[in-house]
């Protein structure tokens, strides 16, 4: 298992390359100021960050209250998953519209097309990270 400075390095290279990738690329596609996009980008992954932290705990709450467990099955994980991305989207989607002074469609295009990004991402540089620091017990 990964130690909590192992975690703590995925986290801000995760961050980091992610914002090195999206403030160009965004500003490129959308026809944005590059620093507008990453400030985008940065308040965006403090939001999700906060948002991810409230969430779980208010979703662990509600299954201990129906269920008795977090145990999440397969059904479960999926509506978590929905559910998570669709409350990040009401707080996301204002304030893109907000602060880049864009309509609510192009706002809801962005942070669609930035989520598609981060799933993308996640698995490429997952799979990169794991390959770059593998451990120990992966030998066995």
């Amino acid at each position: 298992m990964r130690t909590p400075l192992d975690r703590l390095r995925h986290a801000l290279l995760f961050e980091i390359i992610a914002l090195m990738i999206i403030a160009p690329v965004g500003a490129w596609v959308f026809t944005l100021p590059v620093h507008q996009v990453g400030i985008v980008g940065a308040v965006s992954a403090a939001i999700a960050a906060l948002w991810n932290m409230v969430y779980n705990h208010l979703f662990d709450h509600a299954m201990m209250r129906r269920y008795g467990t977090t145990l999440k099955s397969q059904r479960i994980r999926a509506l978590h998953a929905v559910l998570f991305e669709g409350g990040l989207l009401l707080v996301l989607v204002p304030f893109i519209k907000f602060y880049l002074d864009v309509s609510w469609t192009e706002a809801a295009a962005m942070d669609v097309a930035t989520g598609i990004f981060y799933v993308l991402y996640a698995y490429a540089f997952n799979w990169g990270y794991d390959r770059l620091f593998p451990l120990p017990e992966w030998d066995q």
